[in-house]
């Protein structure tokens, strides 16, 4: 309540579109929404309460933004310490079907040449059930995480390229490419104003914790609770009878 009357204060308001790119950004740095999704759920969280949760950010960002400073040299000295991270390897996105034998393999890979669905046998076949359940992706890597056959294939094809079974310690692969990204190296220009966005939301994180405080101590807190309902016979507060109202 207090933070929403400092919103209209302050003009503010939070849209989905907001909530959204929030939500958007959250899954690329889990991954993507299976990462973020399995995130939630280990944190016992839903995807509503996530929404629910960055409203409340996004509207406390944008009324304290204002008091942030964020200086070209603190983005150069940011840009500076934390460089090797915004640099990405030469990375491929491969899906595949992984079986014991050499026949197995082969047979699938007949019916592939016959044009049968790569994502449906990767479902129906493959004992990598990891992946199995997504018709075998394994999502973008980079040289070094994954066995060196496999790579060294998945590295050498064309996208959409199947290959012949590949033989590592785990059994035959059919991999199929799907997805190839250049190396990066932005420079600083590049990554100024993702920066920018790290820095305020750093000083707002610092600034928040002092700011709920005084808000929470100038407030005047008006409990509206019946008096019938405090008698020690009366039932815990918890029942939808009380009522709490913040008043400036």
């Amino acid at each position: 309540k207090l933070i929403d009357q400092e919103a209209t204060k302050a003009n503010v308001s939070v849209t989905e579109q907001d909530v959204n790119a929030e939500i958007e950004t959250l899954k690329t740095q889990y991954g993507g929404e299976e990462g973020l999704n399995t995130a939630l759920s280990q944190s016992g969280m839903t995807m509503d309460s996530l929404k629910k949760n960055t409203e409340v950010q996004v509207k406390i960002r944008k009324i304290l933004e204002p008091q942030t400073t964020v200086k070209d040299e603190d983005i150069s000295a940011y840009y500076e310490a934390n460089k090797a991270t915004f640099a990405t390897p030469e990375q491929v996105r491969a899906s595949h079907i992984l079986v014991k034998t050499k026949e197995e393999a082969d047979d699938i890979k007949k019916q592939l040449d016959e044009g049968a669905d790569f994502a449906t046998l990767a479902k129906e076949k493959s004992t990598d059930t990891g992946s199995a359940a997504n018709g075998g992706d394994l999502g973008f890597f980079g040289e070094g995480e994954m066995v060196e056959a496999f790579e060294k294939a998945a590295f050498s094809m064309k996208n959409d390229e199947i290959s012949d079974p590949i033989k590592s310690d785990y059994g035959y692969h059919i991999i199929k490419r799907t997805d190839y990204k250049e190396a990066t190296n932005p420079t600083e220009e590049d990554k100024k104003e993702d920066i920018r966005n790290i820095l305020v939301e750093q000083q707002v994180g610092e600034l928040s914790t002092n700011w709920m405080s005084e808000l929470r101590s100038k407030a005047t807190i008006v409990n509206t609770l019946d008096p019938a309902d405090e008698s020690s016979d009366a039932p815990a507060a918890s029942t939808g009878d009380t009522e709490s109202s913040a008043k400036e």
